[in-house]
């Protein structure tokens, strides 16, 4: 007898409704479903949106390492946790535009810039506009996240060309004071109204696997999809252990757990890039398979993001040939081209994934 599938394996034939409206209860449901189903309604959503076989590759570069005032309890550029980890002062523009330049060469099409700060000084601020400027010349895609803006900082930012600013709700409102105290979930939804009323695009998500329960998942993304437009950049982070910080003993976060929310991402925010960011180098080549699959479609590589270990890039492409996947809006670049034409020093490059 023919087997009747269920309706919720029906490939789409129509562009699904952009939605600020999800019911957490609605958002659970996605969570529960089994997990083919989930992943077979994900990855139809995506392909209505995006090529499936593209991922947009970043670089991104600390400007300014160490020392903040946050308690974040994630984060080893505390400055009340003891990580070993050296303060830098704000680097010079040009240093910051060479690094660019070695960026672009490698097949980059966006180049972030992060500092550890609570929130830029003034003073800080021309410094932080010749970046912009610099690199949006180069003909890369601009992003920063320097912590909390007002809005004229927002404004002149954007005055300068500035794409992106990355400002991460980390958590769910409920399980967020469990985890940073120093700064409230009002500021940071206040500085992501900032950026969004200036004209820059929205890079915004969060941090799993920090002992936090489904329920916290399924509040992190229904603060995310119902906001008055979705982030056109939702980075989902896992959980980087580090040595000093008192999250360092925090449990292992399960795999399939963690394709889950990249695939429940994805349908709450259909046309947004759902971004592999922190935790990537604990993941293997077949579980990176299976979040591209999900819906997961732009990357940061290099050596480090932030402070702490990522996938080097060329094991990355050697990947994406392999599954017949393209970084998007480049060439194909050959593992021996890339090995060549990378900077001698990587040290810098991160994705300032768990920190503002």
């Amino acid at each position: 007898m023919p087997h009747s599938s269920p309706s919720v394996t029906s490939m789409p034939s129509a562009q699904p409704e952009l939605r600020n409206d999800w019911a957490r209860s609605e958002i659970a449901a996605l969570f529960a479903m089994p997990f083919n189903d989930l992943m077979f309604k994900a990855h139809s959503i995506h392909r209505l949106n995006f090529n499936q076989n593209e991922v947009q590759v970043s670089t991104l570069l600390s400007i300014k390492t160490g020392a903040c005032p946050e308690d974040c309890k994630y984060c080893p550029q505390s400055t009340r946790y003891d990580t070993g980890l050296e303060v830098e002062q704000l680097m010079e523009v040009e240093k910051v535009l060479a690094d660019a330049r070695a960026a672009k060469e490698t097949g980059s099409t966006r180049f972030c810039m992060g500092a550890a700060w609570r929130s830029p000084k003034d003073r800080d601020m021309p410094a932080v506009i010749a970046m912009v400027k610099g690199v949006k010349e180069m003909g890369l895609e601009t992003c920063m996240t320097l912590g909390m803006l007002k809005p004229d900082q927002a404004s002149a930012l954007s005055q300068a060309g500035l794409d992106y600013y990355n400002h991460n709700l980390d958590t769910s409102p409920e399980y967020y004071g469990d985890i940073i105290t120093t700064r409230t979930y009002q500021d940071r939804l206040d500085t992501l109204h900032h950026v969004r009323e200036a004209g820059i695009n929205v890079c915004s998500g969060g941090i799993v696997g920090m002992g936090e329960t489904i329920d916290d998942r399924v509040g992190l993304l229904l603060e995310l999809a119902n906001m008055p437009e979705h982030p056109q950049s939702v980075p989902i982070n896992r959980l980087v252990r580090v040595e000093g910080t008192p999250m360092a003993d925090e449990a292992d976060f399960d795999n399939f757990d963690f394709i889950r929310t990249i695939a429940v991402a994805r349908i709450l925010m259909p046309k947004s890039y759902v971004r592999l960011s922190a935790g990537r180098e604990t993941m293997n080549e077949e579980m990176h398979a299976l979040v591209y699959f999900a819906g997961a479609n732009s990357i940061f590589y290099g050596e480090k993001l932030l402070t702490t270990p990522n996938p080097e890039a060329n094991k990355d492409l050697d990947l994406f040939r392999r599954l017949g996947i393209s970084p998007e809006g480049v060439e194909p670049v050959s593992e021996a081209d890339l090995a060549a034409s990378l900077p001698a020093s990587r040290t810098a490059l991160f994705y300032n994934a768990a920190s503002h």
